[in-house]
């Protein structure tokens, strides 16, 4: 049985890439599949590594019924390139910064998260880390719908 690790990555690892972590993680138990789909997070700076999300990320995740308080931040390490099958980054400044520190092989599992997306029409996840309550939970509804296509997207890559 083939399994796909992705790997959900912006720049601190305490609000987006957590709460795509969480949406992706409760999608993937819905459909029976979290035997099959290996999910992370991570980021690309070293700011706060241990660290819980951020509380404004935490209790938007929670209104929706999504656990982000087990989740604790990490920077992406040299051994990630490797292990993941998919990097799902949450705007162009994530793709550059993982870009540069990737191995050339490892390149093309670089995507943006939200080119899987169908309800919403922006290219990447504004950080919401200087605004207030309400990029929270725009984030976490990019992040909802860009998950729903990319777990039927691996989906289609499981049967096959």
């Amino acid at each position: 049985m083939n399994s796909i690790a992705v790997c959900f990555v912006c720049l601190g690892n305490i609000c987006r890439s957590p709460s795509a972590e969480a949406v992706m993680r409760g999608l993937v138990e819905q459909a029976k599949l979290a035997g099959r789909i290996v999910i992370d997070s991570a980021g690309t700076g070293n700011w706060h590594i241990g660290a819980a999300p951020d509380d404004r990320a935490q209790h938007a995740a929670k209104r929706r019924g999504y656990d982000l308080s087990a989740l604790r931040g990490r920077q992406i390490a040299a051994a990630d390139f490797a292990r993941f099958d998919l990097f799902l980054v949450m705007d162009d400044a994530n793709a550059a910064a993982l870009t540069s520190i990737c191995p050339p092989e490892h390149r093309d599992k670089i995507r943006l998260l939200m080119e899987f997306a169908s309800r919403h029409d922006s290219r990447v996840i504004v950080d919401p880390y200087f605004g207030g309550e309400e990029g929270f939970e725009r984030a976490l509804d990019q992040c909802e719908d860009a998950c729903e296509g990319l777990l039927k997207a691996l989906r289609a890559q499981l049967v096959a």
